[in-house]
């Protein structure tokens, strides 16, 4: 399986590299995974316009990437799963993309072309942050599916 997570982001080092770099190799056990960050000028160019301009700039950005997976958006108006429900995402599936929005989230013609919407929390959560959430799901997904121990 491969797993990608795609993320409207800055590259740049970040206090939560570390918490990255071993959820993913715990992750590896399972499953390969891609962590790309996109930031190109017409998303920064975008963010200057207006919320909306900046919504269509991501899904411009993010269009390329839909083919060849099962793709699960993250959104707050997304479905709320517990972690069983998360692990089933994860079975059977070559290959899962999940794109976490930039500042101002997906406009609603990107989210209808996922398969897929789900919240991670009520709680709105930097993109950062829901990165890390997102792994140790992710990972908790696959200790689920395997009866591996960490995930009681």
């Amino acid at each position: 399986m491969k797993i990608s997570l795609l993320s409207i982001a800055k590259k740049e080092k970040s206090t939560y590299d570390p918490l990255y770099k071993e959820m993913e190799k715990m992750i590896s056990r399972f499953s390969s995974l891609e962590d790309i960050e996109l930031f190109p000028k017409e998303v920064t160019k975008a963010h200057t316009i207006s919320p909306e301009a900046a919504q269509k700039a991501y899904s411009k950005v993010y269009e390329p990437h839909l083919s060849g997976s099962y793709n699960i958006v993250l959104h707050p108006d997304g479905k709320k799963c517990d972690s069983f429900e998360f692990s089933k995402l994860l079975s059977d599936r070559m290959a899962i993309k999940f794109f976490i929005g930039g500042a101002y989230g997906f406009d609603q013609e990107f989210i209808n072309k996922c398969d897929k919407t789900i919240s991670l929390s009520d709680l709105t959560f930097s993109h950062k942050i829901a990165k890390a959430v997102l792994l140790e799901q992710i990972y908790r997904g696959f200790s689920i599916l395997s009866n591996h121990p960490y995930h009681k």
